[in-house]
């Protein structure tokens, strides 16, 4: 099985909200498709799908350009926000391969690092990031205090 990795465009948004919602099952379609407009419309963010020899969406990534990012020593710097494989294909290297594509993709732009983040108790998604070459620079606690 051969895996090609591309852009996603407005042709791709109804797949891109399922695997959105797949990977984060607290969004609505709604959000999905909204959020899939801004990232389309965006000079700083992109998604990327794998698709196998059949066309059949594998899984996908978003990248998003951020001002900083804690333990990231350039800035502005390339983010993940978010990486997901479908069920069926996971462990054969595709995030693997989407990754590798993603990191060629930015440095023909110029940049030199790719940040990420992972919740603290995700440690299957800390196995992921160090077996693509990740490395941990940091822990935090977020706080949010509401203003009146």
């Amino acid at each position: 099985m051969s895996i090609a990795i591309r852009e996603m465009t407005a042709a791709d948004a109804a797949v891109w909200a399922e695997m959105r919602h797949a990977l984060w099952p607290f969004t609505t379609p709604t959000e999905n498709l909204r959020d899939i407009e801004k990232i389309l419309a965006s000079d700083g963010m992109t998604g990327f799908v794998a698709l196998d020899d059949a066309g059949t969406p594998a899984g996908f990534a978003e990248v998003a350009v951020r001002p900083y990012a804690n333990g990231c020593k350039e800035t502005p710097v390339a983010f993940l926000e978010g990486i997901w494989v479908a069920p069926a294909f996971r462990r054969r290297g595709i995030g693997e391969a989407m990754i590798a594509h993603i990191g060629r993709f930015l440095s023909g732009m110029g940049y030199h690092e790719l940040c990420s983040d992972a919740l603290l108790d995700n440690i299957e998604s800390h196995d992921a990031h160090r077996s693509w070459g990740f490395a941990e620079t940091e822990r935090v606690v977020y706080f949010r205090k509401p203003l009146p």
